[in-house]
């Protein structure tokens, strides 16, 4: 017997994992990646604790499948931000659902806890969420089985009720003490997550599908940068060395990269077609983040000499 788990590094899917393992199931770690988590280095983690929990590891990318069906037209609308919570997780269970399916296994976990999270995990939301999912009777919730109704795995006597939980709520007291009767050390705390529920990001996102369409290729650069809207085109200077690789890679056709030339400094980007004048004004902030007072920016293969603003504060006028 082969189960798929719904698998987000958190604490909660770690403990739905083991508690399964417990019943002699064979469980695989399935991470769906919708490309709005906020951690780069998300995978190298959900390898780590999956061969900590001694459990096959399988990232699946739904990136364009989430912006085709989801992103922008979801049934049961957003949470605060730009977040369509319920659709995304019934998404992720389909998608899990299509991989059991081809490899054979029986049946989906998910660490989702009744009344945790506002939008999604209340029994309002669960039964929503129930409406959009292909076989929600295969779906269990070993945290919160026992304040919901019996599933197919549970009838069919594949797992035990009795061995599940009825935690509820947003209190991880239950939780803790569980991660210390199976030894679970290495797993990630709650904060962070997905950007869409950012109030920032969202706003970002915002403006910018107001004049462009959201490709793969542009949710990276979505994630980190100062954001200014120069001459009405898009500007995005990165914050720190760490963020210079991320634009570096960018390889879409909506921007055109800025690098200073002779002096350490961050990268950039800049729409397409901005002209000639926005270019010079979009250098000269590139060069005031740099300690030089005048340089040289590289864009698409032409240099442009700019003077850098006498203060940083000039540029708050283009920040997003």
């Amino acid at each position: 017997m082969k189960a798929i788990a719904l698998f987000s590094g958190g604490l909660d899917s770690c403990l739905a994992i083991k508690i399964i393992q417990n019943m002699g199931i064979e469980v695989e770690a399935v991470n769906i990646n919708t490309g709005f988590e906020s951690n780069f280095e998300k995978e190298e983690y959900l390898k780590k604790t999956a061969e900590d929990l001694g459990v096959k590891f399988t990232s699946i990318d739904s990136r364009q499948q989430f912006l085709d069906e989801i992103l922008f037209t979801p049934k049961y609308g957003y949470g605060k931000n730009f977040n369509p919570c319920i659709d995304c997780h019934a998404n992720m269970i389909n998608v899990a659902y299509n991989y059991m399916k081809e490899i054979g296994a029986k049946f989906i976990i998910s660490g989702e806890v009744l009344g945790q999270r506002p939008m999604s995990q209340k029994l309002e939301g669960l039964n929503k969420m129930q409406k959009l999912v292909k076989e929600p009777e295969i779906v269990v919730r070993p945290l919160s089985a026992k304040l919901l109704p019996p599933t197919l795995p549970e009838i069919k006597g594949w797992v035990d009720r009795e061995k599940m939980y009825d935690i509820s709520g947003r209190e991880r007291k239950v939780q803790m003490q569980l991660a210390e009767k199976f030894n679970l050390k290495n797993y990630e705390s709650p904060a962070g997550g997905c950007l869409l529920t950012d109030k920032n990001f969202s706003n970002k996102l915002r403006d910018f599908i107001k004049t462009r369409n959201l490709e793969v290729t542009d949710i990276d650069i979505l994630k980190v940068g100062r954001h200014l809207i120069v001459n009405n085109k898009k500007v995005i200077i990165s914050r720190n060395k760490d963020e210079n690789p991320i634009l570096k890679a960018y390889n879409g056709d909506k921007f055109l990269k800025m690098f200073p030339i002779g002096v350490p400094g961050p990268v950039g980007l800049i729409e397409s077609d901005a002209d000639e004048e926005t270019k010079k004004l979009a250098s000269r902030i590139l060069i005031t983040y740099t300690k030089a007072d005048k340089g040289i920016v590289g864009i698409n293969g032409g240099n442009i000499e700019a003077e850098s603003f006498e203060s940083r504060d000039k540029i708050k006028e283009f920040m997003l």
